[in-house]
């Protein structure tokens, strides 16, 4: 029988299996689950023939791999399911199933500000990311940036010069640090209270493809974006795109009109990106999502704390904004289905819960 990690593990080595159709299946069945059914109740809930024969025959010897890396110190896989699992990340639309984080797991947690821009940064731009990570640590903010070289490279050196936590998102496996030069700061940033992050297997080369898509995670992960200088057709110009589709605040530092890597943040502005002179600027921003992280932070007892005046708490924990069905909460909740269907209707009756087609969802009062 598959652990809860394995599953999870023979689910993301599906090729091709967009959030879409990983949506779908989740929302019927948790990852251990899809191994009792059929192949025609599989392909009934999204599987193709050859996903189908992927999840089927999984690469073993890639599982244990995974398994082994995570014994190591200081290294975790988190799953959608896990209660570590950031909160914020959590809600994009295309939520990367697993995690895979070298160093503290909870720093994914905390009210993040990514910082982001050129890798040919001025020496006015390189010295801007310092100062404003640095005294964003101060204020117990998160500094989240690529590990890229230039400004974010220099984002991560200014946060952990000021004390703070430092994340850094990966366009590569950890176990193959990129670039190269960064396996220092890389080293530095886990060993100091912040963590390296990527959805890639640990031993992935970086590829081109790869950082567009990281890209969703650094600004998924924070409550605002901090572009300081960026070309008009650059990298972080991509997550500022996204950090607007998902509900994020985007600032930019204005540079001079003789400056070609500053086109792109001063077109932001003139596009409604807030105009950022100074920390403060960010700060009287950024309160309300960064408080709706604090309230969301992997710490289990704290999240107990919190919903200790709430009936049932596990089961509420477990209902969302998307339809969960009868079988799919008693799994996760590891209790009978009698019993979870005699909670649900007493959550439904204190108006914490509502049933929908496809199972329950939670209501605002809840």
């Amino acid at each position: 029988m598959a652990t809860m990690v394995e599953s999870w593990l023979r689910l993301a080595a599906i090729p091709r299996l967009g959030a879409k159709s990983l949506g779908k299946l989740l929302s019927s069945y948790p990852p251990h689950k899809l191994l009792t059914l059929t192949d025609d109740e599989l392909q009934a809930a999204g599987l193709k023939p050859e996903q189908l024969h992927a999840f089927r025959h999984p690469d073993e010897r890639m599982i244990e791999n995974c398994l082994a890396w995570e014994d190591a110190p200081d290294k975790h896989i988190l799953t959608l399911a896990d209660p570590r699992y950031p909160y914020l990340l959590k809600h994009i639309p295309s939520a990367p199933p697993l995690l895979f984080v070298e160093g503290n797991a909870d720093a994914l947690s905390s009210p993040q500000i990514a910082i982001v821009g050129s890798r040919h940064a001025s020496s006015d731009g390189l010295s801007l990311a310092h100062e404003f990570a640095y005294q964003l640590v101060r204020h117990e903010l998160t500094v989240t940036s690529g590990l890229a070289l230039g400004i974010d490279g220099r984002a991560h050196r200014g946060a952990l010069d000021g004390k703070g936590k430092t994340i850094a998102v990966l366009g590569s496996g950890l176990d193959k640090i990129y670039p190269f030069r960064h396996k220092a700061l890389a080293r530095d940033i886990s060993a100091s209270g912040g963590a390296l992050v990527s959805e890639l297997w640990p031993w992935s080369p970086p590829k081109p493809a790869f950082f567009p898509k990281r890209n969703r995670i650094i600004s998924g992960l924070s409550t605002g974006v901090l572009v300081v200088e960026a070309a008009m057709k650059s990298g972080s110009l991509i997550t500022a795109r996204l950090a607007l589709e998902q509900g994020r605040d985007v600032f930019a530092l204005p540079g001079t009109v003789n400056n070609p890597y500053a086109k792109g943040s001063n077109g932001l502005i003139k596009q409604g990106a807030f105009l950022v002179e100074s920390v403060d600027d960010i700060l009287e921003q950024v309160g309300t999502l960064a408080g709706c992280a604090i309230n969301h932070q992997l710490d289990v007892t704290q999240a107990q704390v919190l919903q200790e005046e709430l009936p049932f708490p596990e089961l509420l924990a477990n209902v969302g904004n998307e339809a969960r069905c009868v079988d799919v909460l008693a799994e996760l909740c590891d209790q009978p289905v009698h019993e979870i269907m005699m909670q649900l209707l007493e959550l439904e009756l204190q108006g914490l819960v509502t049933a929908v087609p496809g199972g329950y969802i939670r209501t605002r009062r809840g």
